[in-house]
C-alpha cells in the first residue's frame, strides 16, 4: 500500500476537482451532471453516445434472452456476447451482466451467507482507519457518496472491510476503493463484494498486494507492446527515461475509473469484464499512441516534466466514448501476446530482483476463461409428487380388509394366502401417489421464476 501512495498520492477533494478540470478544461461544478458521476459529461467532446430508444429496447430484449440462458450462450455463442459487450451493455442490465460475465454470481451461490458473516466481524483496526479516510474521496459529488455516513459510503466501507477479512494476507489497497464504488453504483453490497473478489483474483491478480509486483511487471509488458504499436511514443519515453510505473499505475489499478469520462469508463468496463485485461492494455496503448505518437504531438513535450503533464491532462478527443472504443476494438493486441511478454518480463525480473514475493494465481483472460475454469454447478432437480393428497388417516388396502373378513369366517382361502399381500394394492397405491418424476417433467415456469429473482435493475 505504501508503494501505491508514493506513486499516486491522494490529496483529497481539491486535487480530484483540479484533476477533473485539467482533464477536460471545464470547471468542476458540484450538483451538475459532471458532479453526479465525478467527471465532466457536459463538455462537447465528452458527450454520452446517444442510443435511440427503440435500439436500446431491442438490446435489452437480446440481453435478457442471453442472461436467462447464460450457460448455453457462453458455451456456444461467446463471440456474440463479445460483440454485444463491445456495442455496450444496456444500462438497466449492466450490473446483472457484469455479475454473469465475471463469474461473481456463481461465486456468490457457492458462498451463500459468507458476506453476511464477514460483515458482522469487526475487522483489523489498521485497515479500518485507512478505509474510513478514503470513503469521501470516491466520486465525492455522486449522489450515492456525497454525504458522510450515507448509504453509499456505508456500503463501500462494508465491501472494503469484508475484503480485508476475506484476504487478510492482502488487506486493503487504496486503488480498490474506486473499483468498489463503481460496482456499488450498479449492484447491492453483497454482489459488489463478490465482483470485487473476481476482479482481484481472476482479472488482476497480484495488483493489490503489498509490493505491487504484478503492476510493475505489467508496466514493462505495456512498454514492450508500445514498441510495436507506436515506435515514436516508445522512443520518446525511453529518451526521457520515464518509467511506466509513473503513468500507468493509476490507469491499470483503478481500471481507468479515475481517468476517463464516465461514459467511456462504462464502455471500457463492459469490454473488460468480457475480454479481460487485454482491454486495459489496449486502452493504455491507445492513450499513449494518440498523446505521444507523432512528431507534432512531441513539440510541446520536450522534457520529462512536460511529458508527464501531458499524460496527466489527456486530450478530451481521445477519451471520447465512440472514438476510444473503436480504437480499442481495432488495436491488434491479443492475450497470447500479453502472455508471451509476461514470460519475457518475468524472466528479466527474476534475473534482477529474484523470485516474486507474492505468489498470485494466473490471471484469466475474460468471461470465457473464467466460466471454463469455474463452471456453474448444475443442481439436480428433485422428483416431486404429481398428485398431492391432503393429510389424513392412511387408506386401508382392500387385500388387508378381505384377509380380516376371511379370518372372521374361517380358514383363509387360496386367494387370500400369503401371495396375495405381495401382489396387493399397498405398493401400487404408493406408486400412484408418488411416481418418480423425471427432471424434464418439472414445470418450466418454476425454473424461469428462480432465474428472475436475481435481476437487479
Amino acid at each position: 500500500m505504501g508503494y501505491w501512495e508514493e506513486i499516486v498520492p491522494w490529496e483529497g477533494e481539491e486535487a480530484l476537482a483540479e484533476g477533473a478540470q485539467r482533464s477536460c478544461g471545464c470547471p468542476w461544478i458540484p450538483g451538475s451532471v459532471q458532479g453526479q458521476v465525478g467527471w465532466c459529461l457536459e463538455h462537447p467532446g465528452l458527450r454520452l453516445e446517444e442510443v435511440p430508444l427503440e435500439v436500446l429496447r431491442q438490446r435489452e430484449s437480446k440481453w435478457l434472452d442471453m442472461l436467462n440462458n447464460w450457460d448455453k450462450w457462453m458455451a456456444k455463442k461467446h463471440k456474440k456476447i463479445r460483440l454485444r459487450c463491445q456495442k455496450g451493455i444496456p444500462p438497466s442490465l449492466r450490473g446483472r451482466a457484469w455479475q454473469y460475465l465475471s463469474g461473481s454470481k456463481v461465486k456468490l451461490e457457492q458462498n451463500m451467507g459468507k458476506f453476511d458473516e464477514l460483515d458482522l466481524l469487526t475487522g483489523d483496526p489498521k485497515w479500518l482507519d485507512v478505509i474510513e479516510r478514503d470513503l469521501h474521496r470516491q466520486f465525492p459529488f455522486h449522489e450515492m457518496f456525497v454525504s458522510r455516513g450515507g448509504h453509499g459510503q456505508q456500503d463501500l466501507f462494508r465491501v472494503l472491510k469484508a475484503y480485508t477479512l476475506y484476504r487478510p494476507e492482502e488487506g486493503y489497497c487504496q486503488a480498490q476503493a474506486p473499483i468498489a464504488a463503481v460496482l456499488l453504483m450498479h449492484m447491492p453490497a453483497e454482489q459488489a463484494f463478490w465482483c470485487l473478489v473476481q476482479i482481484c483474483e481472476k482479472y488482476l491478480p497480484g495488483y493489490y498486494s503489498e509490493k505491487l509486483e504484478a503492476i510493475q511487471l505489467d508496466g514493462q509488458i505495456l512498454f514492450s507492446l508500445l514498441h510495436k504499436v507506436s515506435p515514436v511514443a516508445y522512443k520518446h519515453l525511453s529518451k526521457q527515461k520515464i518509467d511506466p510505473i509513473l503513468y500507468m499505475t493509476e490507469w491499470f489499478m483503478c481500471a481507468f475509473s479515475r481517468t476517463l469520462p464516465w461514459s467511456s469508463v462504462l464502455r471500457v468496463w463492459d469490454m473488460f469484464f468480457c475480454e479481460g485485461v487485454k482491454i486495459i492494455f489496449r486502452v493504455g496503448l491507445v492513450l499513449l499512441k494518440h498523446t505521444l505518437g507523432s512528431s507534432d504531438k512531441l513539440k510541446s513535450c520536450q522534457g520529462q516534466y512536460e511529458t508527464m503533464e501531458r499524460l496527466r491532462a489527456l486530450s478530451p478527443k481521445i477519451m471520447q466514448e465512440a472514438f476510444l472504443v473503436q480504437e480499442v476494438i481495432e488495436l491488434p493486441v491479443t492475450e497470447r501476446q500479453i502472455e508471451r511478454e509476461h514470460l519475457i518480463q518475468l524472466k528479466k525480473w527474476r534475473e534482477t530482483h529474484g523470485e516474486l514475493q507474492c505468489k498470485s494465481p494466473p490471471r484469466l483472460h475474460g468471461a470465457k476463461a473464467i466460466s471454463e475454469a469455474e463452471p456453474a454447478p448444475r443442481k439436480a432437480l428433485e422428483p416431486v409428487p404429481s398428485i398431492i393428497v391432503s393429510p389424513g388417516p392412511a387408506p386401508v388396502p382392500k387385500a388387508r380388509k378381505s384377509k380380516e373378513k376371511s379370518r372372521e369366517k374361517g380358514p383363509a382361502s387360496p386367494a387370500n394366502g400369503p401371495g396375495a399381500e405381495g401382489n396387493g394394492a399397498p405398493g401400487t397405491t404408493r406408486e400412484l401417489l408418488h411416481p418418480q418424476v423425471s427432471p424434464h417433467h418439472q414445470s418450466k415456469e418454476s425454473l424461469s421464476s428462480r432465474e428472475s429473482e436475481d435481476t437487479y435493475l
